[in-house]
């Protein structure tokens, strides 16, 4: 539903400039009861606000005044990682969304993807016409965040090293092996190695060294102490052939110098 400023009367319109201008525009039902007094009455107009466009309920309880340059399609990329936290805590901005906030990719992905150690009974929720889904990790895995701010609001989203470690967990998350190879190619100037290799010893996944140390060696990705990195991840890796590209086909050369299977072509190789 457009919004339509006669459509407001003059103490609707104070309530929603006062919640627009404190806390990045996303409000409580508490803090919508302390303007408008008795509970059901605060009830009846946020339902009235939701129904004429001008706030959008994020979770139970919790609300957001939509700005008016948001159009009637209420899609607008930034706005979606500014929603994030308030889906839930503790989260992260993740996977292929944060490989596109990263310039690891140009490619945008259609659903918002976000990292928490919680479960959550729904895994996937709509907000404003945006899909968010939320992938559960352990807590061990839950690091390498990065506050950010987005027209004065903020956000968590796994930093660069970190979203590179999940995209080689979890290419299915990322657009697949290929989009891991092209972020290696675009971000490895940008790379800290070195806590890269403290963020791997902590993930503690055999395999993410294994994909990661054939994708860099076989693309010839440069980086700093290559082969004395490069060897103390060949002495991580874990027992088994692991697959390049999970959840596809299992045929493929197997390159045993990273106990790897290359069941999916990746441009360059």
């Amino acid at each position: 539903m457009a919004q339509n400023i006669t459509e407001l009367g003059p103490k609707e319109a104070e309530f929603l400039v006062r919640m627009a201008t404190s806390e990045n525009g996303i409000f409580t039902a508490e803090k919508a009861r302390d303007f408008w007094g008795g509970s059901e009455y605060t009830k009846k107009t946020l339902h009235r606000l939701t129904n004429k466009g001008w706030i959008q309920r994020l979770v139970h309880g919790t609300y957001m005044v939509i700005p008016l340059e948001a159009g009637p399609e209420r899609l607008w990329s930034e706005q979606a990682l500014v929603i994030a936290p308030y889906l839930g805590q503790p989260v992260a901005v993740a996977y292929w969304s944060a490989l596109h906030y990263w310039h690891m990719t140009e490619q945008i992905p259609r659903v918002v993807f976000l990292q928490t150690p919680r479960r959550r009974f729904h895994r996937q929720v709509e907000v404003l016409g945006m899909s968010f889904r939320f992938v559960t990790v352990t807590e061990r895995k839950f690091f390498g965040l990065a506050t950010r701010t987005l027209d004065g609001k903020t956000t968590c989203i796994t930093d660069r090293e970190k979203t590179l470690i999940d995209a080689a967990d979890r290419p299915d998350l990322c657009g697949g092996i290929a989009q891991l190879a092209q972020a290696l190619r675009e971000a490895c100037d940008d790379i800290d190695w070195d806590k890269m290799d403290r963020y791997l010893e902590k993930f503690g996944s055999g395999t993410v060294y294994k994909r990661f140390g054939y994708l860099i060696e076989t693309l010839g990705i440069p980086l700093s102490a290559t082969q004395e990195r490069l060897r103390r991840w060949r002495s991580r890796l874990s027992a088994g052939i692991s697959l390049l590209e999970p959840g596809t086909a299992t045929k493929g050369r197997v390159v045993t110098r990273w106990r790897i299977r290359v069941n999916a072509p990746v441009s360059g190789i």
